[in-house]
């Protein structure tokens, strides 16, 4: 089993909630979410919200908060192989009420159709609380280019 190693990011203004599955073999060495330079998570953002892209952790960071979003991961701890979605196993969801009680969250987003599935089968019979699927920033999406993604995740600007 492999524990999740970064925590979760969030304030008492964060009012949207995205959630990745678990964090890749780079973002785990690095210690921050989509850590890999080769995802476009970061990238996507900066276009969605018209910013400069964030580079280091605490950019990372402030860039989520000044922008009212949460981010975590659905899984706690899991078996995995590298950075492969799909070999995921015998997961363990990780306690999201934490972020739902301490901000006003009004939608939860999950990145990634594995991210998506995780949630529908761990946290929805927890939460009662709906998420909606955008397309993974992954590289492994490669039918995804950079401008319909940018497109897809437009719905967060209308989020709260």
């Amino acid at each position: 089993m492999i524990l999740h190693p970064i925590k979760p990011v969030y304030h008492e203004d964060s009012r949207i909630l995205i959630l990745g599955s678990f964090p890749s073999v780079r973002s785990r060495e690095e210690g921050f979410f989509y850590g890999h330079p080769q995802n476009r998570f970061w990238r996507t953002l900066s276009h969605v919200f018209e910013d400069r892209e964030p580079h280091t952790i605490e950019e990372k960071r402030e860039f989520l908060l000044r922008h009212h979003v949460a981010l975590w991961d659905v899984i706690a701890s899991c078996e995995i192989e590298g950075s492969s979605d799909s070999t995921i196993r015998n997961v363990v969801p990780n306690d999201v009420h934490l972020i739902l009680q301490a901000a006003p969250i009004a939608r939860i987003f999950t990145n990634g159709k594995t991210a998506h599935r995780l949630y529908q089968q761990h946290l929805l019979p927890q939460t009662g609380r709906e998420a909606t699927c955008l397309p993974s920033t992954s590289p492994a999406n490669a039918a995804w280019g950079q401008d319909r993604l940018d497109a897809a995740w437009q719905i967060l600007k209308d989020a709260f």
